[in-house]
């Protein structure tokens, strides 16, 4: 079969152990549909935690917690964060009192970075909290931090330097026009994470920022090595030359000087992808380039308007990867 001929995806999924990373609103609904195209058992999530940050004297973990309450079916997902029929009690009070308030916490939310903060306080790591959150509110699936240490990513920009992710992305509205995506601290993966990728059949790349959600996982140390020797295949974050959600078009544009595209989504992983799937229409430009002729391409409906769509995309994908 050609390089990108567009395939058929097939009807019956393989049983196969997937490890997803996962960051962002749309890598936590990729991993919703995963989880209820496969059993259990058979899907590891790992999770960025360069998102994480310090606030009201908590320890508040942003895409972990997406992820759990997206796949305990909690989220909210018109507003695309926090706890569905949430109160903002708490912030009103702090914004009365001319506390920091420009990072909203929900009064139920709250308890999350009680528990979590109380814990570490208490010497348990973050894979040891994260595991406690999950059985709580009845996740199945194993949920993993990308590590139980300190690395945050920094954002360089223009006009206010270096920030921290949050200041960039919530504070300022990702107004400041990005430059550089590092991490400060190198701290080894989690402990479960590197034998889960070993155990893996296959590692799927969620519609995740790649920079800011897919790069901090694949920077731990040991990562990319254990990932290069598995089947790998990318969901595609950008449609039609747009972010489905988020920064990353204009990322594209002012990191790596190019149209935003699936196929620079695609560049910016190198070698390490076998497979992308991607919008219909998308397709062309990975056979006009000769650097990207290895990947096997799946041109498809990429956008997850509801649970139903998560599932399909997630068979799809699921299917496609037996063929890279």
């Amino acid at each position: 079969m050609p390089d990108h001929e567009t395939t058929t995806p097939t009807p019956d999924l393989p049983r196969r152990r997937v490890v997803v990373l996962s960051g962002g609103v749309g890598g936590a609904r990729f991993l919703h549909g995963v989880a209820r195209a496969l059993p259990a058992d058979d899907v590891t999530a790992i999770v960025n935690t360069g998102d994480d940050l310090a606030h009201w004297g908590l320890s508040i973990s942003p895409d972990l917690d997406t992820v759990m309450y997206t796949l305990a079916d909690l989220a909210d997902e018109a507003r695309g964060w926090g706890l569905l029929g949430e109160t903002f009690g708490a912030l009103e009070m702090m914004r009365r009192y001319g506390g920091d308030a420009w990072f909203s916490l929900g009064d139920r939310d709250l308890a999350t970075h009680l528990v979590r903060t109380q814990a570490l306080a208490a010497g348990a790591t973050l894979s040891e909290v994260t595991r406690r959150l999950c059985l709580a509110v009845g996740v199945p699936q194993r949920v993993l931090p990308m590590t139980d240490g300190s690395c945050r990513t920094r954002i360089d920009t223009a006009d206010h330097g270096a920030l921290p992710f949050q200041d960039w992305f919530v504070r300022l509205r990702t107004a400041p026009e990005a430059r550089r995506v590092w991490f400060d601290g190198d701290p080894p993966p989690a402990p479960e994470v590197i034998p889960a990728i070993r155990a893996a059949d296959l590692v799927l790349f969620g519609p995740s920022n790649p920079y800011v959600s897919i790069d901090p996982i694949l920077d731990r140390p040991g990562v990319r090595e254990a990932i290069a020797g598995k089947p790998v295949v990318a969901v595609s974050p950008i449609v039609g030359g747009q972010a489905v959600k988020g920064p990353l078009a204009a990322m594209i544009a002012t990191i790596e000087g190019e149209p935003a595209s699936a196929a620079a989504v695609a560049r910016h992983y190198g070698g390490l992808i076998a497979g992308m799937v991607v919008e219909r229409g998308d397709e062309g430009a990975f056979a006009d380039d000769p650097a990207l002729r290895g990947i096997r391409v799946l041109a498809t409906d990429t956008i997850m308007g509801d649970e139903a769509g998560r599932l399909r995309l997630a068979r799809e994908t699921i299917a496609f990867a037996a063929t890279v």
